[in-house]
């Protein structure tokens, strides 16, 4: 038997020969070139595959001037929206054909921003996708001085970047229609944490609703997206007796609210009903199943990365915001008051 050892992997040319074609013809196949006869491109995938050739993308990258690599920046990838965000993002790319690098920060300011982004650009990648939930996050993305193209997820109002978000007000907004429709007098919140551009645009979409309806607005109590934080808030509302309807900002925290409920007797959603936001996985076997509202993370991702294509293959554009609706998911943690 022959040794493998020192063996020298398979070059263009190797594969050229195989395929009985010229080094130029391989090229084009492997760039998708639209001047290549099928039964060319069919030999040439077929050498190939058969010497197990692996294209040097350094190379690539060093001719066409693209590493057809994209560079994703996030936070706190621990939460089920910003990895939900992450992972919508990721298989964008793919389908799109790029690769992804993936920088996660556990520190947000701009000097934290600044390094991830050029350590990103360093590694030549094409564009720059920033999840940006928080508002100091979004402020570190103002007058960077960076050449490549660059998409924020839930950064704010289109600035220096474009932006792509779900529409929070309006998933708020719908939580508490929903609630006020079933003859609930008023409906109390448990917020997410003060310097999330999520958690100000639920509050928003809460208040709104209310104040439409000619409702007042009861104090909202602080969480921090945690089951933990949930429970607390939940036992605070359970000791009030006028409280029969709460959206809670997200489902973690709506999961410590129901252990609270039930802890204290307090049925849902005979006595108090409950509403969460984001619809992750487990919401529907909650007890009882919870009514939410869905964030649709994969067309977050989509739309980020046609934003960056679009800027990518035009040029310099006007910045973008693209704003995804939320949709409202209804089970059996509400009942009319």
């Amino acid at each position: 038997m022959g040794s493998t050892v020192g063996r020298r992997l398979p070059v263009m040319a190797d594969v050229a020969k195989e395929a009985g074609v010229s080094h130029q013809t391989v090229s084009r196949v492997l760039n998708d070139h639209p001047n290549v006869r099928s039964e060319t491109r069919t030999r040439v995938l077929q050498a190939i595959d058969k010497l197990g050739y692996r294209r040097n993308l350094v190379a690539r990258a060093l001719v066409t001037k693209h590493s057809r690599t994209l560079g994703v920046v996030s936070f706190d990838t621990t939460l089920y929206g910003p990895a939900s965000t992450v992972y919508g993002i990721e298989q964008a790319a793919r389908a799109a054909g790029y690769f992804v690098s993936i920088v996660s920060l556990k520190s947000i300011d701009r000097a934290g921003v600044r390094d991830a982004l050029d350590y990103l650009a360093d590694q030549g990648v094409d564009g720059i996708v920033v999840v940006a939930p928080q508002r100091s996050a979004a402020r570190a993305l103002d007058d960077l001085p960076l050449g490549v193209p660059t998409v924020a997820v839930e950064g704010g109002e289109a600035g220096e970047v474009s932006v792509v978000s779900v529409d929070q007000v309006e998933g708020g907004r719908l939580a508490t229609e929903h609630l006020l429709s079933l003859g609930h007098e008023t409906v109390w919140h448990v917020s997410g944490p003060s310097d999330w551009l999520e958690a100000e645009g639920r509050v928003a979409g809460w208040r709104a609703a209310l104040e439409q309806a000619g409702r007042e607005a009861p104090r909202p109590l602080a969480g921090d997206w945690s089951p933990r934080s949930g429970y607390e808030a939940g036992r605070s509302l359970a000791s009030m007796r006028n409280v029969t309807a709460v959206f809670v900002a997200n489902d973690q925290m709506a999961l410590g609210v129901l252990r609270a409920f039930t802890e204290q007797g307090v049925r849902v959603p005979e006595r108090v009903s409950v509403v969460g936001f984001d619809d992750i996985p487990e919401s529907e076997f909650f007890s009882p199943p919870l009514t939410t509202i869905r964030q649709d993370f994969g067309a977050v991702g989509r739309h980020s990365i046609e934003v960056l294509v679009r800027q990518l293959e035009g040029g310099p554009q006007e910045r973008e915001r693209l704003v995804v609706p939320p949709v409202f998911v209804a089970r059996a943690s509400t009942a009319r008051a």
